[in-house]
């Protein structure tokens, strides 16, 4: 502690001596601001989030009520002055990017502007090679339902983001990765493609700017480890999809050992909107470190599942009872929330009366922000067997290269599917949690998170729930089960018991 206080004043005294950039001194002069906040400017306290207008709404035709056509997008909005902001340069768009505080929006909430500066590094126009910009289009997240509908309904939006992203970071070509399920999705983004071309939107000369680049759509075959940037491009590469070690970083070497960044559907498709309106604009939703609009899919126990575009940090509860009819049969019957898509962690009602919808509320709820996928549960819900359930997705869908996850997913599923039924003692909930702590952070990829976070969300929360189950299990069956689900009595049988069972 008192090198931190010490560091401070050292910033201070330095910054009032002038031998400190003027954005630092300015942020010292007054409130002490961390080093990781996107700007150093003091902003007005805005205490309220949500309601977002229509005028202030990106995805315009979210509900299909216009064609997903050329002449429809231009009338709403899309492909207006693109010439002019593919000639201000790249630098430019990067900087809108980065006033506009934009997170990627694919789950990991990394700031976009700094990301796609990655691949401008100094000397890159010397080199020869191609230079991709990967789309992820593979939503492969349980509960995950967006950007799908931006493929299916406003699949221009898409295809002008990756023009503009594509001219941000120097861009050749943009390979769309859709997942191979979303036939009528990646029918319609072709038929989008073919319409900008014919247009010249794209290609040669895109837009009359100079600028050449072309799109194309590859389509997956369906892994859910695919969304996980590397795999996505060993896929796209033909391989198996497996995760890459890093570094490198696809930004040195990724697509066919080119430059590459893979970005989210969303974060793509609003860049065009941010550059038109301004990074301020984008900027003045959301909580400071959480700006812009976020589109959020509730599914689940509530009266009108749908995905909608809201202000970013709007409250849950308004969330829900102001999109979705609220829950079925009132607030009081919620029993959890998965906030953000599968693998972050569950959240029971006492939270969800106040959290907060963005990165930085929801990482103190201690879960996260994730796709913004909301799956809601009631008090009919089973807890203990719905999170048992994504264990067996999760391990269903490892691709075994680390053996942390190969096993680790294994086992948790194992014993989730024995806890499911209270064949278990107390002790073993303390080893489940041990087990999950022992995966996470020790693989390649973060599946083995994925598995583990649901996991300690159900621990964390609703252990009473798994110890009652193992009390009525012993009731009904004159004892407790033995570790690793052995009856009671297996010994009495003759049947060959682990010491210390």
């Amino acid at each position: 502690m008192f090198a931190v206080r010490n560091s401070t004043t050292r910033t201070v005294a330095a910054a009032a001596a002038g031998r400190l950039p003027y954005a630092t001194r300015s942020a010292a002069a007054g409130t002490i601001r961390g080093l990781a906040t996107v700007n150093d400017a003091p902003k007005p306290k805005k205490t309220k989030f949500g309601g977002l207008k229509d005028q202030d709404r990106i995805f315009q035709n979210l509900y299909g009520q216009h064609g997903a056509d050329l002449k429809s997008a231009q009338k709403y909005g899309d492909w207006y002055k693109t010439k002019e902001i593919l000639l201000k340069g790249h630098d430019w768009i990067i900087n809108e990017i980065k006033t506009s505080g934009l997170r990627g929006r694919g789950g990991a909430g990394f700031p976009s502007g700094m990301k796609w500066s990655f691949m401008n590094p100094a000397g890159w126009e010397k080199g020869n090679t191609p230079r991709y910009l990967v789309v992820n289009a593979d939503e492969g997240e349980p509960g995950t339902c967006k950007d799908r509908e931006i493929m299916r309904k406003d699949p221009h939006k898409l295809i002008e983001g990756c023009l503009v992203a594509g001219r941000a970071m120097n861009a050749t070509a943009a390979y769309i990765y859709i997942r191979g399920e979303f036939y009528h999705e990646a029918t319609i983004l072709q038929r989008a493609i073919q319409e900008a071309y014919a247009a010249g939107l794209i290609g040669k000369n895109a837009c009359g700017s100079g600028y050449d680049f072309d799109v194309f759509v590859h389509r997956g075959m369906g892994a859910y480890v695919c969304g996980e940037e590397t795999s996505l491009i060993e896929s796209l590469e033909g391989k198996p999809g497996k995760p890459r070690l890093k570094p490198p970083f696809p930004a040195a070497v990724g697509l066919f050992g080119c430059p590459s960044t893979v970005a989210n559907v969303e974060t793509v498709a609003v860049a065009p909107t941010i550059c038109r309106r301004g990074g301020d604009w984008f900027a003045s939703f959301g909580r400071e470190r959480n700006a812009g609009t976020k589109l959020f899919c509730i599914s689940g126990h509530v009266n009108n599942p749908c995905t909608v575009e809201e202000e970013m940090s709007i409250p849950l509860r308004e969330l829900i009872d102001k999109h979705c009819g609220g829950v079925k049969g009132g607030w009081d019957n919620l029993l959890a929330v998965i906030p953000g898509g599968s693998s972050t962690p569950v959240l029971p009602k006492s939270i969800c009366d106040d959290v907060l919808m963005d990165f930085d509320a929801l990482k103190d709820a201690q879960s996260g922000l994730g796709t913004a996928a909301v799956i809601v549960m009631d008090k009919s819900t089973d807890i203990v067997r719905a999170i048992s359930r994504l264990s067996k997705f999760y391990k269903h869908e490892s691709c075994g290269q680390c053996t942390p996850c190969r096993e680790g997913s294994t086992w948790t599923y194992q014993i989730m599917n024995r806890f499911e039924k209270g064949q278990g003692r107390t002790r073993e909930i303390d080893m489940l949690q041990e087990l999950t702590k022992q995966v996470e952070g020790h693989t390649i990829c973060a599946l083995g998170e994925a598995f583990a976070w649901p996991i300690q969300g159900l621990i964390r929360h609703f252990r009473p729930e798994l110890e009652k189950r193992m009390a009525d299990f012993a009731a009904q069956h004159g004892g407790a089960a033995l570790a690793g689900g052995h009856a009671h009595n297996a010994r009495d049988l003759g049947k060959l018991i682990a010491p210390g069972q």
